[in-house]
């Protein structure tokens, strides 16, 4: 992908054809939104229009078939390749991508066109359990149609964002080996929310809850995932531990939940005691 990344960068035409032909295969508009996302990084938001363009307009095409994915995951690639590149700071631009994320599912972006009804009624056919699943919630009080907007905005919301950041992590990475050698690990590594950067996702988790936006609430918690999982890779390079224990470290991410608490955990005591920082120094 570096080849492609170093060829995509000799002219827009150039990188305009890749991110205009990823973004028409199904399942590349994070490939299209990482070439973007480049291009942008290296040489700003105005001079790189032809190519959020050519980027833009097969992701509208997804939209109105009713797939709005790739149109949302470029915009939000978008967004946090200007904050990163004006503030150079990833807790930065990783804050802005989660506000901008939980906002597009308040406003039900990502809510199927025909709304739930569809899903409820596929749902309730799925087995013969399930239906009587809804049957009890329904019962119970719960608005089941308001349940299923919510949950299929929150997960695709938060997928959204996941994927932006992963793209823009991605073309970093790119831009670090076609200019700056080694530097994007040396940033990933130092990745690190700032006291007042954590207490400010608190503040605004909290105060989502209250007020009754949960996805917000949710989406927050992004920043602290991603601080997490650099605190764990800065910790791996200083100490030189093999990449095999990082492997399963993700593996433990994906398929457990007490894992990704931990790491939320650690994150938010590193903002405060720097672990990386103290064990520079007693190298």
């Amino acid at each position: 992908m570096q080849a492609i990344a170093r060829w995509a960068m000799r002219g827009m035409p150039q990188a305009a054809l890749i991110a205009a032909g990823a973004a028409l295969v199904p399942l590349l508009f994070w490939f299209s939104s990482a070439v973007t996302a480049l291009v942008v990084l290296r040489r700003g938001m105005a001079p790189a229009l032809p190519v959020i363009i050519a980027a833009a307009l097969p992701s509208g095409w997804w939209w109105m078939r009713g797939d709005v994915i790739p149109l949302m995951s470029l915009l939000m690639v978008l967004l946090m390749a200007v904050v990163l590149r004006s503030r150079m700071r990833w807790s930065e631009a990783l804050i802005f991508g989660a506000i901008a994320g939980s906002v597009l599912i308040q406003l039900g972006v990502f809510i199927p066109p025909g709304g739930v009804t569809q899903v409820l009624e596929l749902l309730r056919q799925s087995s013969p359990e399930v239906a009587s699943r809804l049957t009890e919630l329904s019962r119970d009080g719960v608005d089941l149609e308001t349940f299923l907007t919510l949950l299929i905005g929150s997960v695709t919301g938060l997928l959204v964002v996941l994927v932006a950041v992963a793209s823009l992590a991605l073309a970093r990475s790119w831009q670090a080996g076609l200019y700056n050698p080694g530097g994007f690990r040396e940033e990933f590594h130092a990745l690190r929310l700032a006291p007042r950067e954590l207490l400010l996702l608190v503040a605004v988790g909290i105060a989502a809850s209250m007020l009754g936006f949960p996805a917000l609430g949710a989406l927050v918690a992004v920043p602290l995932l991603v601080a997490g999982i650099a605190l764990i890779h800065g910790i791996f390079g200083l100490k030189g531990i093999n990449g095999l224990w990082l492997g399963a470290l993700y593996v433990l991410l994906v398929t457990t939940w007490p894992m990704i608490l931990i790491v939320l955990l650690a994150a938010m005591i590193d903002s405060f005691v720097d672990f990386r920082g103290r064990l520079g120094r007693n190298d």
